[in-house]
């Protein structure tokens, strides 16, 4: 547990938002092996009530209670669409609109478990989207997401031809290589194969914003983490 290090963004009576570093999970899986960030959370302070998740591999900003009634309202506040969600990805491509939304309803696929896709039958699901910054084969994105989901940023943007980078279920989950983005690429002599530029699910939940149970506003933020901001520097160096 000691490398994937969770932050706490902010706290008070009712609920704690913790930056949750990718590869950890928010709350244990159907195995149930493996360290969770709720885990964590209760050996800090004993009982904690799970609002929403993000996918193990999504980097960001997360909330969860430390009272049944924060529970209840903060549940409710997600479920009526009463907290607005961010996130900032990188996808593959650029998208032929520099903003847009994507309106597909998503459901379970009936044979792949786990495996989400678009289809009519399926809970409706709206996401809008803005192109912050292109770099011809990747681009940077900010996300709205209207409805919460399983996989819905990752599916819309698989959707619409533009999945996110690294994503082994939507996309290629391929590593991505120096030699990709960098013309005149030459590997030192002292390594005898390539090592990644970056390898993880290209998705960080950047932004939550809502009322709590008093009344209280609240803008809360996870800066993109070093792995991504690394990786962004990288393409904007070698930007053609």
């Amino acid at each position: 547990m000691q490398k994937l290090n969770p932050e706490i963004i902010f706290e008070n009576e009712a609920f704690v938002a913790v930056n949750k570093p990718s590869g950890l999970l928010s709350v244990p899986d159907r195995e149930g092996k493996g360290s969770t960030l709720k885990q964590w959370l209760q050996e800090r302070y004993g009982e904690i009530w799970t609002i929403h998740r993000l996918d193990k591999d999504t980097s960001g900003i997360i909330l969860f209670a430390k009272d049944e009634k924060s529970h209840k309202y903060l549940s409710r506040l997600f479920e009526h669409r009463e907290v607005e969600k961010y996130y900032t990805g990188l996808v593959h491509g650029v998208p032929a609109n520099k903003s847009g939304s994507v309106d597909a309803a998503i459901m379970e696929h009936p044979v792949k478990k786990g495996w989400m896709i678009t289809h009519k039958k399926g809970k409706p699901a709206l996401t809008d989207y803005t192109v912050i910054e292109s770099f011809g084969n990747y681009s940077l994105i900010r996300f709205r997401i209207h409805t919460g989901r399983t996989h819905q940023v990752r599916v819309h943007m698989k959707h619409i031809g533009h999945p996110i980078v690294c994503d082994p279920l939507y996309g290629n989950g391929e590593p991505v290589l120096l030699s990709s983005i960098k013309k005149k690429f030459n590997l030192s002599k002292k390594e005898e194969e390539e090592r990644p530029l970056f390898s993880r699910l290209a998705l960080h939940a950047e932004r939550l914003q809502f009322t709590d149970i008093q009344k209280q506003e609240h803008l809360l933020e996870a800066a993109l983490p070093k792995d991504i901001r690394a990786f962004l520097q990288q393409l904007r160096k070698w930007k053609s």
